[in-house]
């Protein structure tokens, strides 16, 4: 079994920097995403399923990500997904590849393009990379990476080629324990059912917690599904009964 702890830790990032730490949750996985995103001179990170053709939400294909939460609402309310060049790339290769919001425009072919490029330059990310990564069941997602640096280049994308396998392993094992049962509630999202349970909205437990809505949302959906609910309202009922909340 790999051990993913030493392997993140025993690679450097710009500037002689080494990643230290445990790997043993989400937030572990979502810290070291972020500090590599920092390193790399990005705005932020994106961990993607690769949607099927009968997908038209990116939102709902994130798995993880410090993008901003407006730029999938605006993504996906202009139905973006839907002739993506990137998404169709993403289906049919695996080889890791960098993008350009505005090359990328000119060829879409449903008259987008113009409306894909205004919303990637308001989140500030006009350039950056996808790195296709696979499960041990060979399930297909990419992380990418965005902001408004120049394009990697060919070593960068090699050093964060190996970052994004390892860790992209790692959240698979982690999320793969975390479903055994109601007892492997993540911390954060104990915490979130504690704050429901206040009376709290998301836009308010956003606040408290320092997280964006839509991360609040992720662990809330996440919650949900693992105690198998129907709603909100429903998780922190039974949250509470199993002893996991007061």
């Amino acid at each position: 079994m790999v051990d993913f702890s030493a392997a993140i830790s025993s690679l450097i990032l710009p500037g002689g920097r080494s990643v230290a730490g445990a790997l043993g949750n989400e937030d572990d996985i979502k810290r070291v995403l972020g500090q590599i995103s920092d390193a790399y001179g990005f705005r932020g990170f994106l961990v993607l399923s690769i949607p099927d053709a009968g997908c038209h939400s990116l939102a709902a294909q994130a798995l993880m990500t410090t993008w901003p939460s407006e730029f999938l609402r605006r993504y996906d309310s202009a139905r973006l997904i839907d002739g993506s060049p990137v998404v169709q790339r993403l289906r049919r290769s695996t080889i890791p590849f960098t993008y350009d919001a505005h090359q990328l425009a000119r060829r879409r072919l449903d008259g987008k393009g113009d409306a894909a490029a205004c919303v990637f330059e308001a989140a500030g990310l006009p350039r950056g990379l996808y790195l296709p990564v696979h499960d041990a069941s060979g399930r297909r997602a990419a992380i990418a990476f965005g902001g408004s640096r120049e394009l990697a280049s060919n070593d960068e994308m090699q050093a964060l080629n190996l970052w994004a396998g390892l860790l992209y392993s790692r959240l698979n094992e982690v999320r793969g324990r975390d479903r055994r049962g109601p007892g492997s509630l993540s911390r954060r999202e104990i915490e979130c059912l504690r704050w429901a349970a206040a009376g709290k909205t998301t836009m308010e437990m956003a606040r408290i917690m320092a997280l964006s809505e839509y991360t609040v949302n992720h662990y809330l959906n996440r919650a949900t599904r693992k105690l198998d609910s129907v709603n909100r309202v429903q998780t922190v009922a039974k949250a509470m009964r199993a002893g996991l909340i007061n």
